[in-house]
């Protein structure tokens, strides 16, 4: 019994969940068109009781026999398909007030209702289902209705989720100017190294060159040009620092943004019970979670060497 349901389940593509609503659905629609049915053989039972009354019948009279009969039939079935086209759409209406309640936007293809293998995999689900003598006998179920979405706490964990990602966007964006500070800041230090560099090695050159007292005093301002670049390298040095710790305080906001979003993730993982919703979510939020690896990755490419 297990094996034959598994391979109902695997030919609609469908969870047990939802094979179990498409079921309910068949029964339904079985259950109105019998009764549909045995409406069209009265009204053959009513025409033979009520005018095939007489051993013969001329032209005329057969004539109006059928068309009188063709107007009976004609109005049940077009009520029939009506009704049925009505019905239909009411399906759809609880479907999409579902979906709207998690922000979704579902879509149909009208094409795949005329798409002659699926329509043969659904009789023979269909024949598989109601005609087996192994299948489960019917027990009537009093299912809820569709009212549980209306619950507030759905909505309220969304606009959390929502309120965290603008939050991570703003210390995503706040992370971004820090780095291109810390990045200005040690291609300044690095440009006056290398000036004092320049300097110095400019000094030795002139230094067979000059007299003495030229060279004495060239010493001292080389000396005091030292002096000025070591104050300006400090005072980089410590905007360098004062940059890092901002890093640093970021890098922990991120981490506590990502813990929020985790057990929001974590919360929403329960109403969803593995929900389409659900896993459209989680892409986001492992999407997010890439992203603030790879800006990681790439922060600790302008993080200094110990």
């Amino acid at each position: 019994m297990a094996q034959y349901q598994d391979t109902n389940l695997a030919e609609l593509g469908l969870n047990e969940h939802h094979q179990n609503e498409v079921i309910n659905y068949m029964r339904f629609a079985r259950s109105k068109r019998g009764l549909r049915l045995k409406t069209v053989d009265s009204c053959f039972q009513d025409l033979k009781e009520s005018r095939l009354v007489d051993e013969t019948f001329t032209i005329d009279e057969v004539a109006e026999v059928l068309s009188g009969l063709q107007t009976v039939v004609h109005s049940e079935v077009e009520s029939e398909l009506i009704n049925t086209a009505h019905t239909n759409v009411l399906l759809l209406r609880q479907l999409f007030s579902q979906a709207e309640k998690w922000y979704l936007k579902l879509q149909t293809d009208i094409s795949e209702l005329e798409n002659r293998e699926l329509l043969e995999q659904v009789a023979e689900f269909e024949k598989a289902e109601f005609t087996s003598s192994t299948k489960k006998p019917i027990i009537d179920i009093i299912k809820p209705k569709l009212a549980p979405l209306n619950e507030g706490g759905a909505e309220l964990l969304n606009k959390e989720i929502l309120r965290l990602q603008e939050e991570n966007e703003k210390l995503k964006s706040r992370l971004k100017t820090i780095e291109m500070q810390a990045t200005n800041a040690l291609d300044d230090k690095a440009k006056l190294e290398r000036a004092l560099r320049d300097l110095q090695l400019d000094q030795g050159v002139q230094k067979d060159f000059i007299k003495a007292q030229d060279l004495s005093d060239l010493e001292n301002t080389v000396a005091a040009l030292k002096s000025e670049f070591q104050k300006t390298l400090n005072d980089k040095t410590e905007n360098q620092k004062s940059l890092e710790e901002s890093l640093a305080t970021a890098k922990h906001d991120l981490l506590r943004v990502q813990e929020q979003l985790s057990m929001a993730e974590k919360e929403l993982e329960k109403k969803f019970q593995q929900t389409a919703a659900y896993r459209n979510m989680k892409e986001i939020l492992t999407k997010k979670n890439d992203q603030i690896k790879d800006l990681r990755k790439r922060l600790a490419k302008y993080e200094p060497e110990d």
